[in-house]
């Protein structure tokens, strides 16, 4: 972040007309940096630039690729030499070398020319190493088991809720499999690639490998599954080595007993596969596989649910289990079973354990029943440090929230959910939950006390809430003068990492469903703050896999259960499929990935083509329409808005995306198909919503009427008197918001893109009436599912968490323009609303960091901005003509990297290349 006072930036004046320095940095392969496990065979590489000189665009590249590091050391690219290249393109540049081969490391650099004449030094040697690209790439490897479900007790797709009561209750052995082996000389290098389903923990030689939580990401199990790669080299000793896996349930088997569960499912009982590949520094090769000489034993972990919670048997631990010295002559051999047909590696970032919460209160509910809280609510498990009775069970309950008497509350989050831990009674015992998780603030704890407590034999010496969320990197941040604006968006931030897993959820308890609306329409502010490319190609993977053969994309993804329920409402939902056809292209924006766009392609297409089958004179009248908008009844459906309104709006959005994404791929006739398609659609949206006497559209809902505008769907003469309509609703209801989960996010974009953000500002600064303020208010500590924080529903939601987007593009005012690529074109226009006198952004774009931090004192206003290499910009200030505007200390004026326009709408356009720039206005 960027502290400055206006003295100082009064006294600050840079000079770096004369600097010629050219470097190279953050070298990625897929959007990673040095990943292992890449099973694309044409992967794509990125780069940022660094330079003193200001205005500094890439002129040429030239990429080195080894399978030897020796070799690119010597620059010597064996597998590929791009050799000059004359273009900018420093994002998405696609390796066109000699076939890779599975399970292989390569190596590879790169250097760069300027606009300038400048040439870089070649960058440091970044790495990746491939996946198993076939079924043969994995040496015979076989899916082996404890135990081997019944295919007449499988349960595929999932049922909704708890099922039929002939079901019968039913648990299953978690199991532990382990693996000797010898390494038989020097090591060069050794890779693990493993699945393991559900849920696996792996171990090598007794530790752990990595800090990976619930691998591998959750798929549609009958069809497709993950496998994770890990570097094991400096796990393994010369001689004898094991390597031991356990098993969890996850959604691949829910066990069914009295506990809560949103499915039950029954792919198979947990299974695994893997090949360890072990190069030696002779040159050799040996596999380590899955197959019948592995042994299996039950593991302490006697249930494990992904809803239902995890009990652990610390008497059942085997010390040792997972060491080369283990007796493991009572164990069983390993079953081979088969198993998902296909796999693919986890590229996206898996789940880790970030923050550790201690109790900021504990409080005694009667005599070894205590409840600690934690201070935020998040998605996490619990720990516990303790000492006891062997034998003794303890029980520990998580929950968000509270009840009257002050014990912990399921009410809203589905119950009951718990964990039992029982004592081996030796020594100080620590233990937390491998399997599962949850979204919780409290941790109830029945059967011990705390240290010094009266009332339990049983001593607990910690108690921790353990914070666990996708590792995807951190790649912004928002703070401003207003505290209200902070909090709002701490609360937003909150909710994005307890639902950011391996898909996006909407609640890290109740369902840990992938509701797909929430991926686009709070897309824009999870991408500001966290790189999530590759999780975002992942869900798009999980969507092409679950579309039905007739084009329908379910609502939920993956598609556990069918939810053919209320008319299937909650399935078929054009809101919430749509995100099929935005989210490629979404993408595209935002990181030039042209290649998922057009692997999407035919996904996109047969989307519209059903959302058409589905329509009656071009209207498509089904679906969810304005989730959760607040009206005179309880949040749920909507009641603003009429049905089919929204539906109507994303086909006909759908088909402008089409007719974009047609373009930039080529597909000519498409184009004109997809463009007289969509002025029908908008003909008929037009006839049946819009009202020309009143200027609105449906009932003249927020929601309604700012989709409508959003979309382009308001003819010209018409768009003024809409958005008025728009303001002069909010103003009617004390600056009070309406829209729901589909309708907020279009509500801040049309008044932000309409000037308006003096209404975004009110509407969000007034904590007594329903929004962000008013949860606050109610205590909450991450985004609910209300806008009035409803203790009936979830308490940790992002789907409403689309005011983000607007801290970064509109108070900040970092944003892509028209036609921008991965941010290759930037706009920085802060909107200085309300009584702000300073916000302060940073967001680390495909390009490189990009910063804007503005402060106004008196009649003095100051922006200091930061555009990367490789990218111009064009800065608004808020200034009329005559007005005294200097950069960096020196009188504004037209120069080599500046470019100054004339006067628009009282700002002052200003074109600027790469670099750092202080701009005051007196």
């Amino acid at each position: 972040m960027y502290k400055f006072t206006l003295a100082i930036l009064f006294l600050f004046s840079v000079n770096i007309v004369g600097a010629q320095s050219l470097s190279l940095g953050r070298l990625s392969c897929e959007n990673s940096v040095n990943p292992v496990g890449i099973d694309v065979k044409e992967p794509h590489f990125g780069w940022n630039i660094q330079a003193a000189q200001r205005n500094t665009i890439q002129a040429a590249y030239q990429v080195l690729v080894s399978d030897d590091a020796a070799l690119l050391a010597a620059g010597k690219g064996n597998m590929w030499d791009s050799k000059k290249v004359n273009t900018g393109a420093s994002v998405m540049v696609k390796y066109a070398g000699k076939p890779l081969q599975a399970a292989k490391q390569y190596f590879w650099k790169v250097r760069v020319w300027d606009n300038k004449g400048n040439m870089s030094a070649w960058s440091a040697p970044a790495y990746w190493r491939a996946g198993l690209f076939t079924k043969t790439d994995w040496k015979g490897a076989q899916w082996i088991a404890h135990d081997i479900l019944p295919d007449a007790e499988k349960i595929v797709p999932a049922l909704h809720g708890k099922g039929d009561k002939s079901l019968g209750t039913s648990n299953n052995i978690l199991p532990l499999l382990r693996k000797t082996f010898t390494v038989k000389s020097p090591l060069k290098k050794a890779t693990a690639f493993i699945v393991g389903l559900g849920q696996f923990e792996m171990s090598v030689n007794g530790v752990k490998t990595g800090d990976h939580f619930l691998d591998p990401g959750w798929t549609k199990y009958d069809k497709e599954a993950l496998y994770v790669s890990f570097d094991i080299t400096d796990q393994l000793a010369s001689g004898n080595n094991a390597i031991g896996v356990m098993l969890g349930n996850g959604f691949y088997y829910t066990p069914r007993d009295k506990r809560y569960r949103k499915l039950t499912s029954a792919y198979g009982y947990p299974k695994m596969m893997c090949r360890i590949q072990l190069e030696y520094q002779n040159g050799s090769v040996e596999d380590v596989i899955s197959d019948a000489s592995w042994k299996t034993a039950a593991s302490p972990v006697t249930y494990s649910s992904i809803y239902g919670g995890e009990d652990y048997d610390a008497r059942l631990e085997q010390k040792g289990w997972n060491t080369a010295g283990f007796n493991d002559a009572g164990w069983n051999k390993a079953k081979v079973t088969d198993g998902t047909p296909v796999l693919k590696s986890q590229m996206a970032a898996p789940l880790k354990i970030f923050e550790h919460f201690s109790p900021v209160k504990t409080s005694r509910l009667s005599e070894g029943v205590y409840v600690f809280d934690m201070g935020q609510n998040a998605s996490g498990i619990p720990m516990i440090s303790v000492q006891g009775k062997r034998g003794d069970t303890i029980r520990i309950i998580p929950a968000e929230l509270l009840a009257e008497d002050g014990s912990a509350s399921q009410k809203a989050t589905g119950k009951p959910a718990y964990y039992d831990y029982i004592l081996k009674g030796e020594g100080i015992e620590e233990w937390q939950p491998r399997f599962t998780y949850y979204g919780l603030r409290y941790i109830q704890i029945e059967g011990a006390a705390p240290e010094g407590a009266a009332g339990s034999n049983n001593v607990l010496k910690e108690v921790k809430m353990l914070h666990t969320r996708n590792a995807a990197e951190q790649c912004g941040a928002f703070i401003s003068s207003n505290d209200l604006f902070n909090r709002t968006s701490k609360l937003i931030d909150w909710s994005i990492r307890s639902n950011m897993v391996s898909i996006f959820t909407d609640c890290p308890h109740r369902e840990r469903l992938g509701w797909q609306e929430e991926v686009h329409l709070v897309g824009n502010s999870i991408r500001y703050n966290y790189d999530i490319a590759s999780l975002c190609r992942k869900v798009m993977g999980d969507i092409k896999t679950a579309q039905t053969a007739d084009g329908l994309i379910p609502a939920t993804v993956p598609e556990y259960t069918i939810m053919d329920f209320a008319d299937g409402v909650f399935r078929d939902s054009p809101e919430w499929g749509s995100n099929g056809v935005i989210l490629p292209w979404y993408l595209y924006e935002w990181y030039g990935d042209v290649a998922t766009l057009k692997n999407s392609y035919t996904v996109m297409q047969r989307y519209v083509d059903y959302l058409g089958s589905k329509s009656k004179g071009y209207i498509v009248a089904h679906g969810l329409s304005d989730w959760y908008d607040v009206g005179p009844e309880r949040s749920g459906f909507s009641q603003l808005t009429p049905m089919g309104l929204t539906a109507t709006a994303y086909y006909y959005y759908d088909l402008v995306i089409m007719q974009r994404a047609a373009k930039l791929l080529g597909k000519t006739a498409d184009i004109a198909r997809y463009a007289a398609l969509a002025a029908k659609v908008k003909q008929a949206f037009n006839d049946k919503f819009f009202d020309k006497n009143k200027r609105q559209y449906g009932t003249g809902s927020q929601a309604a009427n700012a989709i409508a505008v959003y979309m382009k769907l308001v003819e010209p003469q018409y768009k003024n008197a809409v958005v008025e309509n728009i303001v002069k609703d909010i103003r009617s209801r004390n600056n009070s918001l309406t829209a729901g989960d589909i309708g907020y996010r279009y509500l801040i974009q049309v008044l932000a893109d309409e000037g308006r953000s003096d209404v975004i500002y009110d509407m969000n600064s007034n904590p007594d009436v329903p929004g962000y303020g008013y949860q606050l208010a109610k205590g909450a500590t991450a985004l609910t599912e209300s806008w009035v924080a409803s203790p009936v529903v979830s308490n940790n939601h992002f789907m409403l968490g689309h005011i983000l987007e607007w801290f970064y593009s509109g108070l900040a005012g970092i944003k892509p323009a028209e036609g921008s690529v991965a941010f290759n074109k930037i706009v920085i226009k802060p909107e200085l609303a309300g009584d702000l006198t300073w916000a302060d952004a940073w967001y680390d774009s495909p390009y490189g960091r990009i910063a804007s931090s503005w402060k106004k004192e008196e009649n003095v206003f100051a922006l200091k901005v930061e555009i990367p290499c490789n990218t111009t910009a064009t800065v608004y200030l808020p200034a009329v003509k005559g007005a005294a505007i200097y950069e960096s200390g020196k009188l504004l004026r037209n120069g080599q990297a500046i470019k100054v326009n004339a006067e628009k709408q009282g700002r002052i356009p200003v074109d600027v290349g790469s670099g750092s720039y202080i701009f005051t206005i007196k």
